[in-house]
């Protein structure tokens, strides 16, 4: 998938679609809580294997059963773009239960 730069419409409509999803720091960012480590570990797993597919790879950090994500595409001077928003998806659906 090509990936290019969202306008703030654009931005404004996927974060309505995005629950928890917000801007921070220029970056497509959310915190996702998991009832053990096992869990946020798994879905890591699952939802790097999603990124991988993309050649897109988050900015995340795990402490015990919270994950960090942090998405912005460096390759386009760092900008929100099309992936972070598709990555975004596919972490949403492997969060819920459901394949991306």
């Amino acid at each position: 998938m090509k990936s290019s730069p969202v306008t703030q419409v654009k931005l404004d409509e996927a974060l309505q679609l995005l629950p928890g999803w917000q801007v921070q720091d220029g970056k497509l960012h959310k915190e996702y809580r998991f009832a053990t480590f096992s869990q946020a570990l798994g879905w890591m797993m699952s939802a790097g294997v999603e990124a991988d597919k993309m050649d897109h790879h988050p900015e995340w950090t795990n402490v015990y059963n919270r994950v960090t994500v942090n998405l912005v595409t460096h390759s386009l001077g760092n900008q929100i773009s099309t992936l972070d928003i598709e990555l975004a998806k596919k972490m949403e659906a492997l969060a819920d239960g459901r394949k991306p």
